[in-house]
């Protein structure tokens, strides 16, 4: 793949040529904040991650680029405090409102960029930084000094693994390109040029296969088109769903697993 990759906990995304989400895009992040919220909590993720980590009840914990409180909200009941940054301002309600309905009052919210000034945010230092699937790949290494520089204690951050959550097989069936870009073992091998021996565990994450119709299985991989859908495109997802699902058990299948694998890597500061 000749481009740039970015994961942020507000999805996968890619940079370059060949895009399939503009990674700065507030207005995409924020349409489908709610969404992703709630679809990111139901794959078994934010307590994969959160077991790796082993929370102390001390800690004061800084989440960059938080989304909807993927890791934040199940961890606030296991730390002293966190600071969510993010820079979907919807994305930074979602976390309020969690916070809200589960009666959590050590969440602090910050609206802010990796690339902004960090010290002019009010971002401050604490005992462990994360950065669960937004490390930006074409300033990685300045990603990583700025949560080095936020954590007295330790860093915890997770990156993708081979092709990432999208589904290669229905993209390939529309015309439009799947290209893969750098994984863990690049930003592995670039912590490694940092002087920095990283730990490694890897997270199994499953995504949703089954649907309650046609219609909500289309509705469910629109996510995946950058720019949303041509009608072209569209009659091919609903050509490919219509021959590709089963009916299983009241559901409509498709007939193979869609998983993926995340790295998770950390260091003591």
């Amino acid at each position: 793949m000749d481009i740039n990759v970015e994961y942020r906990d507000t999805g996968w995304e890619k940079r370059g040529r060949r895009e399939v989400v503009q990674v700065d895009n507030r207005e995409f992040w924020n349409g489908r904040a709610k969404e992703y919220s709630e679809y990111a909590a139901w794959t078994g993720y934010p307590e994969a991650f959160i077991r790796i980590m082993r929370p102390r009840e001390s800690w004061t914990v800084l989440d960059m680029a938080c989304g909807g409180g993927t890791i934040a909200i199940p961890l606030a009941r296991k730390v002293k405090s966190i600071t969510a940054v993010d820079f979907s301002s919807l994305m930074l309600d979602i976390v309020r409102q969690r916070c809200a309905d589960g009666g959590i009052r050590n969440i602090r919210t910050i609206h802010g960029r990796w690339e902004d000034d960090w010290d002019s945010l009010g971002i401050g230092t604490y005992d462990v930084a994360i950065a669960s699937r937004s490390l930006i790949a074409d300033d990685a290494r300045g990603c990583i000094l700025k949560l080095g520089r936020a954590a007295r204690k330790a860093v915890y951050v997770s990156t993708i693994v081979g092709s990432g959550p999208l589904d290669r097989r229905l993209l390939e069936a529309t015309g439009r390109e799947v290209a893969v870009g750098p994984d863990y073992i690049y930003y592995y091998n670039l912590l490694y040029t940092m002087g920095i021996l990283a730990n490694v565990r890897f997270i199994l994450e499953v995504h949703r296969n089954e649907w309650r119709s046609h219609e909500e299985a289309f509705e469910g991989q629109e996510w995946m088109f950058r720019g949303g859908m041509s009608e072209k495109e569209r009659d091919k997802v609903r050509a490919y769903l219509k021959e590709h699902l089963a009916r299983v058990d009241g559901r409509w299948r498709l007939p193979y697993a869609r998983r993926c694998y995340w790295a998770v890597m950390w260091w003591t500061t």
